[in-house]
């Protein structure tokens, strides 16, 4: 299998800043935009894959071939079963996410030491309120 190389040192130093307490919104969402993530891919189409909490869709991607194993390791992986993957830079995946039907957002390593997510921009209907 070839080796997989992901640039997503910047964001990796931008969450764990933000896990310190000192991470500045602004310098993390830049981070993102530039990172290439690893994103899963999933059915005979090659979907992207996602999960769905609180009404909100959820696009996974990953720092690195690691915290992608980990992630699948926890749902279960099949040892003889390929698990495909696409890099996306995260400005990309921003944009996929927006153009959803649904919310959409962005997880970052989730089931890892530090994840972190992207929540879509939702504003409340007044007649809702």
């Amino acid at each position: 299998m070839p080796e997989v190389e992901v640039d997503s040192a910047r964001l990796r130093s931008e969450i764990a800043a933000f896990y310190a307490g000192f991470g500045a919104p602004s310098e993390l969402t830049a981070a993102f935009e530039s990172s290439a993530l690893l994103v899963p891919l999933t059915g005979p189409e090659d979907r992207v894959f996602t999960l769905e909490s609180g009404g909100i869709a959820w696009l996974c991607a990953f720092t690195g071939i690691p915290e992608y194993a980990r992630f699948m390791t926890a749902r279960g992986v099949v040892a003889d079963q390929e698990y495909r993957f696409h890099t996306f830079l995260g400005r990309r995946l921003r944009e996929f996410a927006a153009a959803q039907p649904e919310p959409t957002g962005v997880a970052v390593d989730m089931l890892g030491a530090h994840p972190m997510t992207f929540p879509p921009d939702v504003s409340e209907d007044p007649a809702d309120v």
